[in-house]
């Protein structure tokens, strides 16, 4: 069902409250994949803090709801949003970055509670991604996998052989999100290795395609209902595991989501900039940012009416 204004507000405090997390992670880090992180932050936000279906005082629990960063460099997005989720508690993230800290520029499943999968070599997450979903099916488990990609990503192969499998075995419980910022490391996504025309692509390969701005609460939080309400139809067909034919009768599709965002969101010196893909912000910049952020959500809480709280 659509946000209630009251949501949204919500969910648009805690997203700026995580965009000034990734901020100061960048300070005191000395440095961080910071633009990609904070393009991404409005669907991580999205999908932790309202649809994901998690306990965090259960990390391993059976029939959770997966998420893999398949982007792994986005972690400096990615670590906070599981602090403030109640995974552990955010003084620990003050190491990020430091010599012996369970977080790094990538994260490691095997040291930070809460998260499904290790990754930062670039392809390999929504394989991933593509065998939780498999055998959560085969197990005949209702949970969801969500999995985001960066836009560069999209340059790897093993990216599109994963898609192959996932639309060949139906795989509607999978939610793939293409963080669709337009930058990677070297410059513009269509002038070091064009990925457009993405959504034909997605749809030749047998994807149900949404795509969206990424940073617009509602427009994001109907492509992914779309996608639990495809995949809550399909699992109650596929739990116990039914024959390949009989699953291709209910004609859905899995869900492939672009999120068409902005390098750098939120902080106005940054938005668009090829080099704010990696870096690190000083006393003075940091600054800056956080007052830009200020700037960025006070537009948008005067649009609906709130108060920035």
């Amino acid at each position: 069902m659509p946000l209630t204004r009251e949501q949204r507000l919500s969910l648009h405090r805690r997203a700026k409250d995580l965009r000034k997390d990734v901020v100061n992670i960048t300070n005191f880090s000395g440095g961080a994949h910071i633009g990609g992180g904070l393009s991404s932050m409005d669907v991580l936000v999205l999908l932790y803090f309202h649809y994901m279906k998690i306990d965090p005082q259960n990390p391993g629990w059976e029939d959770r709801d997966r998420f893999v960063l398949s982007k792994g460099h986005g972690a400096v997005a990615y670590v906070p949003v599981l602090a403030r989720r109640g995974f552990f508690d955010f003084e620990e993230v003050k190491s990020f970055n430091k010599f012996g800290s369970p977080f790094g520029m990538h994260p490691d499943s095997r040291r930070i509670r809460g998260c499904d999968a290790s990754t930062g070599s670039l392809g390999h997450g929504l394989p991933m991604a593509v065998g939780m979903s498999l055998a959560n099916r085969l197990q005949g488990r209702t949970c969801k996998t969500f999995c985001m990609l960066g836009d560069g990503e999209c340059n790897e192969g093993v990216i599109w052989e994963a898609l192959m499998a996932a639309s060949h075995y139906r795989l509607t419980n999978l939610i793939t999100i293409v963080d669709r910022n337009h930058m990677m490391i070297d410059g513009q996504t269509e002038d070091v290795m064009a990925i457009e025309p993405l959504a034909d692509k997605l749809a030749a390969f047998g994807f149900e395609v949404h795509a969206v701005n990424g940073h617009d609460l509602d427009a994001l939080a109907g492509a992914i209902e779309r996608g639990i309400a495809v995949a809550d139809e399909d699992l109650n067909v596929t739990a116990g595991l039914k024959p390949q034919a009989e699953i291709r009768k209910n004609g859905h599709k899995p869900i492939a989501i672009i999120a068409d965002t902005v390098k750098g969101k939120g902080v106005d010196f940054m938005e668009g900039q090829v080099p704010w893909h990696y870096g690190s912000v000083d006393s003075t910049l940091h600054a800056k940012a956080l007052a830009s952020i200020d700037r960025y959500y006070e537009a948008i809480f005067a649009a609906e009416g709130g108060n920035n709280g």
